[in-house]
C-alpha cells in the first residue's frame, strides 16, 4: 500500500544487515541501473521492482526518505561505500 514502506523494515527483510560487504556491493551495482557510481532518487524509487517483479514503485516522501537515510554526505545521492 502507498505510504506503507518503511526502510528500516525492508532492510532486516531482505537481510542486508547481515551481508558481506562484497554481496551490500553487489546489491548496489544492481540498483545503480545507469552505471554512475551512485543510486540517485530516480533509481531508489522503483527500488522494490528489483527484489520481486510485482513491486510497486515507492512514493515520493518514500523514496525522500530511503535517499536520506543512505545519503551519508548530503550530496543527494547514495555512493558505494
Amino acid at each position: 500500500a502507498a505510504e506503507s514502506f518503511n526502510y528500516k523494515k525492508f532492510f532486516e527483510m531482505v537481510g542486508l544487515k547481515k551481508k558481506s560487504p562484497e554481496d551490500v556491493k553487489k546489491v548496489f551495482h544492481i540498483l545503480d541501473k545507469d552505471r554512475s557510481g551512485f543510486i540517485e532518487e530516480d533509481e531508489l524509487k522503483f527500488v522494490l521492482k528489483g527484489f520481486t517483479p510485482d513491486g510497486r514503485d515507492l512514493s515520493d516522501k518514500e523514496t525522500k526518505a530511503l535517499l536520506a537515510a543512505g545519503d551519508k554526505d548530503g550530496d543527494g545521492k547514495i555512493g558505494a561505500d
